[in-house]
C-alpha cells in the first residue's frame, strides 16, 4: 500500500510560529512516498534506498529507528516499510514530516488502522518529536494537505485559496540545518532579550497576514514584498548565515520578486518566489553558476479552488 506527501516551504514565520504566532506554509510538489506491507514476524523495519539505510524497530541506537518505532506504536503487526524523499534532509523544505506523513498513510493502509488526517497527523507527530523534540506541527499539516496553510499552534489549520499558482526557485545552502538546534537557539536568544525576540515575532505574524491575504488577491509582487521583509526579521533574530545571505544576494540580482531562508535556518534553503516557471529555471541558474545546487518547483491550486 502507497502514501504520499508534499514538501513544504514556510513564507512567513519560522521560529515566530512555535511561540502561538501564525505562520504561513505552502505545500510544494516535491515530497515524499512510501510502500508497506505485512511481514510474517516481528521486527518491523523500514528502508530508505536513496539514502542507503535500513532500520528495525528494534534500533534504537539511530532517530530513525526510533521514529519508526514511535511512528507504529499502535501498530500490533510487523511492517516492511520502503521509503523515498525527493527533498534534502536537513534543508527547511519538511523532508522529515514528508516521509512521516507517507509513512503513517501507508501503514494506515496496510493495516486498516485508519487513513483520517487526525490518525495520519497523530503518527506524524509521533514520528517529528524524535527529530526534532518541539515541532510546532506545521511541516506535518502541509505534508498532510498541501495548498497554503495558515498554521497557529493548538488550532486547527485554515486553508487559504491561490488566486494562481506559484512558481518558486528552491536554493540549497550546502549546509543542513537542525531545526532543534536552532529552535534552542532562539529560546535562549528570547530568554536573554525578550522585547527584542517578541517585537519581532510580532512583526511576524503582521506579515504572516499580509502575505496570506497577497495570495488570496494573487498579488505576486506584494507577496514578494513580504518575503524580503521577512527575511529582514529573521536576519535580525540571527537565524541567517552567510550562504543564506549569498543565495537571496544572487536571486535580487536574477530579479526574484522575493527571496527569504525557509525553515529552522542556520544553513538549509532560501525560498524565491518567480513570476513565471522560466523565471524560477533562470534563478537556479544563476545560483549553480555561484556554486549552489538548487530546483524549481509549483505550488498548485486545489481542484476546489480552479473549479
Amino acid at each position: 500500500m502507497r502514501g504520499h506527501a508534499c514538501g513544504k516551504v514556510i513564507l512567513v514565520g519560522e521560529h515566530a510560529v512555535v511561540y502561538g504566532v501564525s505562520a504561513l506554509a505552502v505545500g510544494i510538489d516535491r515530497g515524499a512516498t512510501a510502500h508497506a506491507s505485512l511481514l510474517p514476524e516481528g521486527p518491523s523495519r523500514l528502508r530508505v534506498p536513496e539514502w542507503a539505510v535500513t532500520v528495525t524497530t528494534d534500533d534504537e541506537e539511530r532517530d530513525l529507528g526510533r521514529a519508526l518505532r514511535a511512528v507504529l506504536e499502535t501498530t500490533e503487526r510487523a511492517l516492511d516499510i520502503e521509503a523515498d524523499a525527493e527533498l534534502p534532509p536537513g534543508g527547511g523544505l519538511g523532508c522529515s514530516a514528508a516521509l512521516g506523513v507517507a509513512i503513517a498513510r501507508a501503514i494506515g493502509e496496510v493495516t486498516g488502522g485508519g487513513t483520517t488526517e487526525a490518525e495520519v497527523l497523530r503518527r506524524a507527530m509521533a514520528w517529528e518529536r524524535v527529530f526534532h523534540g518541539n515541532p510546532s506541527g506545521i511541516d506535518a499539516a502541509v505534508a498532510a494537505s498541501g495548498g497554503a496553510l495558515l498554521f497557529c499552534r493548538g488550532e486547527p489549520s485554515k486553508p487559504v485559496p491561490l488566486r494562481v499558482s506559484l512558481h518558486l526557485a528552491i536554493g540549497h545552502s550546502g549546509l543542513a540545518s537542525s531545526t532543534k538546534t536552532m529552535v534552542d537557539r532562539v529560546a535562549l536568544r528570547r530568554s536573554l532579550e525578550p522585547q527584542l525576540v517578541d517585537s519581532l515575532f510580532a512583526n511576524m505574524g503582521r506579515l504572516t497576514q499580509e502575505a496570506a491575504a497577497a495570495l488570496v488577491e494573487g498579488d505576486l509582487p506584494r507577496l514578494g514584498g513580504v518575503l524580503g521583509q521577512a527575511q529582514e526579521l529573521l536576519v535580525a533574530l540571527g537565524v541567517s548565515s552567510p550562504e543564506v545571505d549569498r543565495l537571496c544576494s544572487v536571486a535580487r540580482e536574477a530579479g526574484e520578486l522575493g527571496a527569504k531562508l525557509t525553515g529552522a535556518g542556520g544553513g538549509g534553503c532560501v525560498v524565491a518566489l518567480a513570476s513565471s516557471e522560466g523565471h524560477a529555471t533562470a534563478m537556479v541558474r544563476a545560483w549553480e553558476q555561484a556554486g549552489f545546487d538548487g530546483f524549481t518547483t509549483r505550488v498548485s491550486r486545489r481542484p476546489e479552488e480552479s473549479a
